[in-house]
């Protein structure tokens, strides 16, 4: 069990697709979506307290076993391969435009993720509980 404390905060993170495409619109990208969180949070080794899928982006409530900026990279690295490889073993050319850009040295075509995310820090359990609570009562996919 995590108790936070300004030596052990949480962060509540916001993540969101590039140019604010609607893109977790159906059922199967967002269970894509749950599924890519739960292998970024054990590949990262985080805890994930909470999260939702809204249409253009991304709300996860996490410890701080990792910096917001390595954990994000968890999370959108893995949510964003699967996301585009789903997009690409069903052909779907146009979200696929939709997403490319120039070839960068890493050799990848797409991205899913805006780089600009933001990190807020919870101290307080007062803190993690508001970002909780509106974090649930997001529609979409609350976990």
């Amino acid at each position: 069990m995590h108790i936070i404390s300004r030596d052990a905060p949480c962060y509540y993170l916001t993540t969101v697709t590039k140019n604010r495409l609607p893109v977790f619109r159906t059922d199967r990208i967002c269970e894509i979506v749950c599924q890519a969180l739960d292998e970024a949070r054990r590949s990262g080794g985080f805890a994930l307290h909470a999260y939702v899928i809204m249409p253009d982006h991304l709300h996860l409530i996490t410890n701080s076993a990792l910096s917001p900026k390595k954990t994000l990279q968890f999370v959108n690295g893995i949510t964003g391969r699967r996301v585009i490889n789903y997009l690409k073993e069903q052909n779907y050319e146009s979200s696929l435009r939709k997403l490319q850009h120039e070839t960068r040295r890493r050799q990848y075509n797409y991205s899913l993720w805006d780089h600009h995310p933001d990190a807020r820090l919870l101290l307080t359990e007062k803190m993690l509980m508001q970002r909780v609570h509106y974090t649930h009562n997001n529609p979409s996919v609350p976990a």
